[in-house]
């Protein structure tokens, strides 16, 4: 007897949802980098090119908003997006659904679950509560460390990493809190200027004059993973990330909309930004679904 959150899991990897079957939603969304991509932009269908930097979907139970902009607000809608986005799947989701209620082995798995065929509904249900099971489980370093489990998971480095992070004069915790080190707030981190740089984020769905340059904070839980960074994939390590938060004008030289908190440099030293870096990885799940999978 199969599960609703095993009939998502065979939804999520199956390329039905694209326009000539040639990618799943794992395609992007990859096991083995948190649920994320390894690129700055995905490929669609026929190798179009995504705008925006593939996120993990991992950890997203809680998550009051989905994408960048957070113009999705529950995982059902956010199933829905990618598949009918011309530069991804390409394919409208009633299609999509035609597939689906074709295939008898659909047709006897939604029959299991939720006694009634494939629909709109059911479909974006199961995708939505396979991502749901997405959750850490409390296997990184970090964890165990700081429920006691294991005293010795974190180096000194990452132990003075973790200071500067929850240090008040870092700022860091400022944006990254809760469990999942996001607080599901949309900022302007300097990644606008208007010129180069021209994505403007959350503007573009509430036409908020406050929200230029603004996107959604994201979770830091698996971040060594998820490379490379930003809502446009410009930086490649952890490394360059510390390094653009240290000094954000070093990078963009007049942003547009800057959040206050980033106007002064936090101007890290060297062994700062080593032990930062240490400390985000010791966010990483020991334990990710299907990461380890052919």
């Amino acid at each position: 007897m199969i599960s609703e959150i095993e009939l998502g899991e065979k939804l999520f990897f199956d390329p039905v949802f694209s326009l000539d079957s040639s990618i799943s939603c794992a395609s992007c969304h990859q096991p083995q980098f948190a649920y994320a991509d390894n690129i700055p932009f995905s490929l669609g269908v026929n190798d179009s090119v995504g705008i925006r930097n593939t996120p993990s979907v991992m950890n997203m139970a809680s998550r009051p908003f989905f994408f960048h902009d957070g113009r999705a607000k529950t995982l059902e809608e956010q199933a829905i997006m990618p598949v009918e986005n011309p530069i991804e799947m390409n394919l409208s989701f009633d299609k999509a659904t035609l597939r689906i209620q074709r295939i008898k082995d659909y047709i006897q798995l939604f029959h299991q679950v939720y006694s009634e065929k494939p629909g709109r509904e059911n479909i974006t249900r199961a995708l939505a509560e396979f991502q749901r099971s997405l959750e850490s489980d409390g296997s990184a370093p970090h964890d165990l460390w700081i429920s006691d489990v294991d005293i010795n998971a974190l180096s000194e480095s990452q132990k003075r990493g973790r200071e500067i992070f929850i240090d008040d004069q870092f700022k860091c915790f400022e944006c990254h809190f809760s469990p999942d080190f996001t607080g599901d707030e949309f900022r302007n981190i300097g990644l606008y200027d208007g010129i180069e740089l021209t994505d403007r984020g959350r503007f573009d769905i509430t036409r908020d004059s406050a929200d230029l340059g603004r996107f959604k904070v994201p979770g830091l839980r698996n971040v060594e993973l998820t490379a490379p960074y930003m809502h446009n994939g410009m930086f490649i390590s952890l490394e360059e990330v510390i390094d653009f938060y240290s000094n954000p004008y070093d990078f963009v030289k007049t942003p547009i909309n800057l959040d206050t908190l980033m106007i002064e440099p936090l101007n890290f030293t060297e062994e700062q930004k080593t032990d930062l870096v240490n400390f985000l990885y010791s966010l990483t799940d020991e334990n990710i679904p299907n990461r380890n999978e052919e």
